[in-house]
């Protein structure tokens, strides 16, 4: 595992160190790698997003879309 170090203001440190002992992390470390991963999980949403937004529209996803899909999730055949 690499080492990075950070400079934070009085204000930041403090903060972080709340978090820390308030939410059961048992670092600043942890707390932070979380903060990361919560960042690349909303880019990789927002991607998809933007995909989605920008693709060809399709037929709406009424209610009988989603009673195939359940079906087909479930092994069962449509009618």
């Amino acid at each position: 595992m690499s080492t990075m170090n950070i400079s934070l203001p009085d204000y930041l440190k403090s903060f972080v160190d709340e978090q820390v002992a308030g939410r059961g992390y048992g670092t600043s470390s942890e707390y932070i790698r979380e903060l990361i991963r919560r960042d690349q999980d909303r880019l990789k949403l927002r991607d998809l997003l933007l995909d989605g937004a920008s693709s060809a529209q399709t037929a709406p996803a009424d209610a009988d879309y989603f009673t195939g899909l359940r079906d087909r999730a479930c092994g069962r055949r449509s009618k």
